[in-house]
């Protein structure tokens, strides 16, 4: 008797249990992409957590998207006030790099325990101004006119944005706080909030910061705040907090924001890089330093509510 050979059907066999090998090692993979997958790619993720003062918020938008493409990096970005920032930080126990409209901040950062200590620089200035909308409807030209009757006044909150507590100095080193605090109709929570204010006409003139015009150019003017009444030229500081995962990645942002890039991005928005510059609109101001509100402000604050 010829023995039957089962040729076909054993390849055929054979392809069975290897296809069928197949199947389980892709549904395998398949389950473990849905169980595991998120941890993996978060794991694998770069990106950035970056608390950032509203003082740039126009240029940054611009400089993020730039490093974004340029260096395939997610920056997660929060604009506030600049003590804000520091108070989220606090609270999250997060952050990569800080931005703050003024030295201040970074002094108190530092003491907090939320920044480290000699990791600032300085980014642009910034110099004190009044912002009106588009006309001037109420006819502002100086710091004294803000005093007037009826005359409503925007400012950012001094205890949490450095605008507000620039506005505040501006005021009390030329004897008016007492006479121009009680026109402050809205301290807003952040630079941006403050230019708004302007440009919604909500207001007829806010305590903000040169570059706001270019912001708004069809919705504002700048009012120039006379030479020998600004005390303070601000700076804008960028730090890295102890937070920080990273520090050749931070570092990285950083230097990227320092760039010749990121000044040209700056400079498009009419942001002030050199010193000398700033100093033509306030010859005899100091640069930086820190300032603490006077309890005349609190008492005044507390009189009006």
């Amino acid at each position: 008797m010829k023995k039957i050979k089962f040729t076909s059907f054993g390849k055929g066999l054979k392809n069975l249990v290897g296809e069928m090998k197949i199947v389980k090692v892709v549904l395998f993979a398949a389950i473990a992409l849905l169980v595991l997958g998120p941890y993996a790619i978060a794991e694998n993720e770069k990106e950035l957590h970056f608390f950032c003062g509203a003082a740039v918020k126009v240029p940054m938008q611009e400089i993020i998207q730039s490093y974004q493409k340029d260096k395939g990096m997610r920056v997660n970005v929060i604009y506030s006030g600049s003590g804000g920032l520091l108070s989220q930080m606090k609270l999250s126990k997060r952050g990569d790099v800080y931005l703050c409209g003024s030295p201040d901040y970074i002094t108190l950062g530092e003491k907090k325990g939320l920044l480290i200590k000699g990791t600032d620089k300085l980014v642009a200035y910034l110099v004190p101004a009044i912002i009106v909308p588009k006309g001037n409807p109420q006819g502002i030209h100086s710091l004294e006119d803000l005093a007037k009757k009826g005359v409503r006044i925007g400012m950012g909150n001094p205890e949490a944005v450095c605008l507000g507590l620039y506005g505040v100095e501006l005021l009390d080193k030329n004897d008016l706080l007492e006479k121009v605090l009680p026109n402050v109709v809205v301290f807003a929570k952040s630079c941006s909030d403050t230019a708004t204010l302007a440009v919604m006409r909500k207001v007829d003139a806010i305590l903000g910061w040169d570059v706001f015009q270019s912001w708004n150019p069809d919705k504002v003017e700048w009012i120039k705040i006379e030479p020998d009444k600004i005390p303070r030229i601000s700076y804008i500081a960028i730090a890295s907090p102890v937070f920080v995962k990273d520090r050749i990645l931070a570092q990285d942002f950083i230097n990227y924001v320092l760039s010749e890039k990121g000044k040209s991005i700056f400079k498009k928005w009419n942001y002030i890089s050199e010193e000398g510059e700033a100093k033509r609109y306030a010859p005899k101001a100091t640069i930086g330093g820190e300032y603490k509100l006077p309890e005349r402000y609190f008492r005044i604050i507390r009189r009006e509510k």
